[in-house]
């Protein structure tokens, strides 16, 4: 399945983050708070994006909409979401 978001629209994937405590012991995800950063997959058709494919991007912490495809859990985030790009 593709997804191509529309308009100013952007798909992301959230990078996973193992955490591991100052005892070694590992963090499960569902305990963890969620990341805020992401890979751009794809963008929409507006020319207002200033994000492209493969960028490593920051968004705000409560944005976006959730998707699941394929067994992966993707988000789409608006273009005044994305706060940082990150290199």
């Amino acid at each position: 399945m593709t997804i191509k978001p529309m308009g100013d629209r952007v798909l992301v994937k959230m990078e996973q983050i193992q955490e591991k405590s100052a005892g070694g012991i590992f963090i499960p995800q569902t305990a963890q708070e969620k990341t805020q950063i992401a890979h751009v997959l794809e963008v929409g058709d507006d020319e207002s994006i200033k994000v492209k494919k493969g960028d490593k991007v920051m968004y705000d912490k409560y944005a976006g909409t959730s998707v699941k495809a394929e067994g992966e859990e993707y988000l789409i985030l608006s273009m005044t979401d994305i706060l940082a790009v990150i290199s």
